[in-house]
């Protein structure tokens, strides 16, 4: 069986020996996905993943596998089905597009599109394929209606209530109202009450008013909403509330369901959340080494030399840079794997290549892998995304999910 992970629907397939005109003298054109570049993935990590995940909460309570951003940069095919071998019982995504890929590729779980769709076209896509779109508005659940009256079937949706994002949904104030009147439409099915907490991450027993009490305040309104469905003897379908953080932070904002995203990938959106739960990381990227040089102390690597060589260095060229998703602001700032060891990345970092210093590593040949993000086979030694982010001053989600597609998928070996 081939390493390379299933490919999204509409993706152009690698060209590993195609020969499209059949003809038996041209040449077989393509290259090896191991040649410059690659991400791996591990399905094994995400399923372990869910599993503690899913030990860590509630029997009754359900999991949702956030594959949005084609699974935060795994790949959303691969790794939603190592997440529902192992128990996730729906999908999350973003967009229309991602919750298609997701039937096109023969998913039949419930998936709800969390972004607002706001086209009756959109909407109509959405009745086909049976995905849920998110409402935060009237105008979208009445053109639901209006498009699933005649389809002989209701059209499930969840409603979104802000309760202090401000991003997309109702008014929580205006939730209950809202959910009353989706209720007395005939063709549509109330199949969940949602909200999402903006700051679930603030450190555990420093909560500033900003910070934890947001979250303590976005529950307390959470509740009034459901509590006043209830009253109205309206059924809430499925509650859900929390995302990584939230899934590790308190099981009080559990509900019926977590929204799991960054932990599903194997890490934690703090240090201080679920400690007790073992994540494993399942990215890692990898790339070949071009080119060996010996070269004098007084040197200048990369554009703009930034770097001089301050001895007589041995470089190593590797077949990466910014355009396949590795920030140039990264530049001086990194170190990659191998065998164990860590080696500096020096200069600037290009579009398609960089310098690694490898004087210490006499060892290391032309061809030689390394590794930039994740761990090594025969090594403890681990680079993770924060590192990452930290250097760039951003957030691990967007390391992740930076990575192109010119990078092949392919399966971890072992």
């Amino acid at each position: 069986m081939s390493d390379r992970l299933s490919q999204s629907p509409g993706r152009p397939p690698a060209p590993l020996g195609a020969n499209p005109t059949g003809l038996a003298d041209q040449p077989v054109l393509g290259t090896h996905p191991r040649q410059r570049a690659w991400v791996e993935v591990s399905e094994a990590a995400i399923s372990a993943n869910v599993r503690a995940l899913r030990r860590s909460i509630a029997p009754g309570c359900q999991l949702m596998a956030v594959v949005k951003a084609d699974g935060y940069g795994h790949g959303a095919v691969p790794v939603a089905r190592a997440a529902a071998a192992a128990g996730a019982s729906c999908f999350g995504v973003a967009t229309l597009g991602e919750g298609l890929e997701l039937r096109q590729a023969g998913f039949h779980e419930p998936v709800l599109v969390l972004g607002n769709l706001t086209q009756p076209e959109e909407l109509r896509n959405c009745l086909q394929a049976e995905l849920m779109p998110t409402i935060s508005t009237m105008r979208e659940a009445l053109l639901c209606q209006n498009l699933a009256s005649g389809s002989g079937r209701p059209m499930a949706v969840h409603l979104k209530v802000d309760t202090g994002m401000t991003r997309l949904g109702a008014d929580w104030q205006d939730g209950p109202g809202l959910a009353a009147a989706i209720s007395e439409l005939e063709s549509i099915r109330l199949a969940g009450i949602y909200s999402h907490l903006a700051h679930a991450d603030a450190p555990m027993g420093q909560d500033s008013d900003k910070d934890g009490d947001l979250s303590r305040l976005q529950l307390q309104r959470y509740e009034s909403v459901l509590g006043e469905v209830q009253n109205q003897n309206l059924a809430a379908g499925c509650r859900h509330l929390a995302n990584s953080a939230g899934t590790l932070r308190s099981p009080n904002l559990h509900f019926d369901l977590v929204r799991v995203g960054l932990a599903l990938y194997g890490h934690r959106p703090a240090a201080h959340l679920g400690g007790a739960i073992t994540l494993l990381p399942a990215m890692r990227v990898r790339a070949r080494v071009s080119l060996l040089r010996e070269v004098p102390a007084g040197v200048g690597v990369s554009y703009g030399h930034r770097f001089i060589t301050q001895r007589a260095s041995r470089l190593a060229v590797v077949g990466i840079g910014y355009a396949d998703g590795v920030p140039r602001l990264l530049s001086g700032r990194l170190s990659v794997l191998h065998r164990g060891r860590l080696l500096p990345q020096v200069g600037a970092i290009t579009m398609d290549q960089m310098v690694i210093d490898v004087t210490d590593d006499p060892d290391l040949e032309l061809g030689a892998t390394v590794t930039l993000l994740g761990g090594e086979d025969d090594s403890d030694a681990r680079i993770g995304p924060e590192s990452w982010s930290e250097a760039c001053g951003t957030i691990p989600w967007e390391i992740l999910c930076g990575f192109k597609h010119r990078l092949p998928r392919l399966r971890a070996e072992g």
